[in-house]
């Protein structure tokens, strides 16, 4: 199975991959599949049901909201999210939507979108029905599909086969280990950015490689850009106040502090992850790295490469994305970066290991001290609890991606210091995380019923 980097980074809106991404290419996907078999003009409704995590937290996720886009025919990368709550509030006004914007249907709430907070489908805690209801009640059509974490989204019989639609493309270092990716690059005498250029090479020009991941960067900035200026109370009913904007005013109007506390480059770095988090908890356009509740760790430390190390260039942001993204593959391929399926490790984690070996490549690391950067990212997130509060992505979910960055950054900087040999390898960690996700207990697994999620509110 091949997964490129644009399967890692996808530009999508928050607050969350799993919850908003997936379920709005869901829907659109099933609006779609009716038009291409003559169904749209005989759908007279369309009954959509959000199981597992999705029905327990998808309201404070904001899955309610991506699925009437997506049945509307929208696409996260490409959605007017300033248009998003006007819309939806259209929508349930006038009780209709119009089906891929094409066809108006009936839309009553109670009847046509349904969670069931403790209910389930078979293959992932993420299902999700769709069934096209005619203009006599009969069904004309009904489909499954999981969203599987990271905006990926598989259909019933793609799932139970296998959790991502298999790509058969061949590439010419192929790998599904860790040890496999060291032994390639040292063979091969490359780096881990080079050996995942040239497996993407496969797919589309360098050209259109570096060009697609500067892209990918730029709304990253735009996004903290975005941040920095937004003030207010965040919705969902908490009434969490955005911070990002006042640090940022802070910091930049004391430029001499640096000079007398270097820590000061730590609050730099809380301030970019906070920027993204707090937009991605709004609804903003975010991009999804590995995932949205963990969306603000790579853009921070790569802000950090970018604004703090001199020899920082594109050619190093390039070079940084494609061996996150490598080390993103590997937990996709053997363990999980759904937060409902292995608890925040599988979303904060991963991204911290792989904003760390992604800084220890820009860095100058050696392949071994890259894997050795990514290990420790991750050693130090496993067992991490999934516990929304209230089932939005803000508590504790914003400030666990600004201390991930840091925590990535002073990895990267430990592995540095070393030569790459330590004693416990990305493998074993990358299976430790899977094991120790699927031993957790479901409450903590983004369903909002145990953990800070239910003594916040208890308090």
């Amino acid at each position: 199975m091949a997964i490129s980097v644009f399967d890692l980074f996808k530009i999508g809106i928050g607050p969350s991959s799993s919850h908003t991404v997936g379920p709005m290419r869901a829907a659109a996907r099933f609006a779609r599949g009716l038009a291409e078999h003559g169904l749209l003009e005989k759908t007279a409704a369309v009954k959509s049901e959000l199981f597992g995590s999705l029905g327990a937290t998808g309201r404070g996720h904001g899955s309610d909201v991506a699925v009437l886009l997506g049945l509307e025919g929208e696409e996260p990368d490409t959605v007017d999210t300033d248009s998003v709550e006007p819309r939806v509030a259209a929508i349930r006004a006038a009780g209709e939507l119009s089906l891929l914007g094409q066809q108006r249907i009936a839309f009553r709430e109670k009847e046509h979108l349904v969670l069931y907070r403790r209910e389930t489908l078979p293959y992932h805690p993420n299902g999700m029905r769709f069934t096209a209801i005619g203009q006599d009640g009969e069904t004309l059509a009904s489909k499954v599909y999981y969203s599987v974490g990271g905006g990926f989204v598989v259909n019933e019989e793609a799932a139970g086969a296998d959790r991502i639609v298999a790509d058969a493309t061949a590439l010419p270092y192929p790998f599904k280990s860790a040890k496999e990716l060291l032994v390639l690059c040292e063979a091969h005498n490359l780096s881990i950015s080079q050996l995942m250029l040239e497996n993407e090479k496969a797919w589309r020009t360098e050209a259109e490689i570096r060009a697609g991941l500067l892209a990918i960067w730029d709304v990253m900035q735009a996004c903290v850009r975005r941040g920095s200026e937004r003030e207010g109370i965040m919705p969902g009913g908490l009434k969490v106040k955005r911070r990002a904007a006042e640090l940022y005013r802070k910091l930049a109007s004391q430029p001499e502090a640096s000079l007398r506390d270097p820590l000061t480059i730590l609050d730099w770095i809380s301030f970019y992850a906070l920027a993204v988090n707090e937009e991605n908890a709004t609804g903003g356009r975010v991009v999804t790295a590995p995932t949205n509740g963990a969306a603000g760790i790579i853009p921070a430390v790569l802000h950090y490469y970018t604004r703090f190390v001199p020899t920082a260039s594109d050619d190093g942001v390039v070079r940084f994305l494609l061996t996150a993204a490598a080390i993103g593959i590997l937990y996709k391929e053997n363990a999980s970066i759904s937060g409902a399926e292995v608890g925040c490790q599988g979303e904060v984690g991963v991204a911290c290991s792989m904003a760390a070996g992604a800084l220890a490549e820009v860095l100058g690391g050696n392949v071994r001290q890259v894997e050795n950067a990514a290990e420790i990212g991750m050693e130090h997130n496993l067992g991490l609890t999934c516990d929304p509060v209230g089932g939005l992505v803000q508590v504790p979910c914003i400030e666990r991606n600004a201390m991930a960055s840091v925590k990535a950054v002073n990895a990267a900087r430990m592995a540095l210091k070393g030569d790459g040999s330590h004693f416990i390898s990305l493998d074993k960690v990358i299976r430790t995380m899977r094991d120790t996700g699927a031993d957790m207990k479901t409450k903590y697994k983004e369903t909002s019923r145990g953990g800070l999620a239910v003594n916040v509110i208890e308090c």
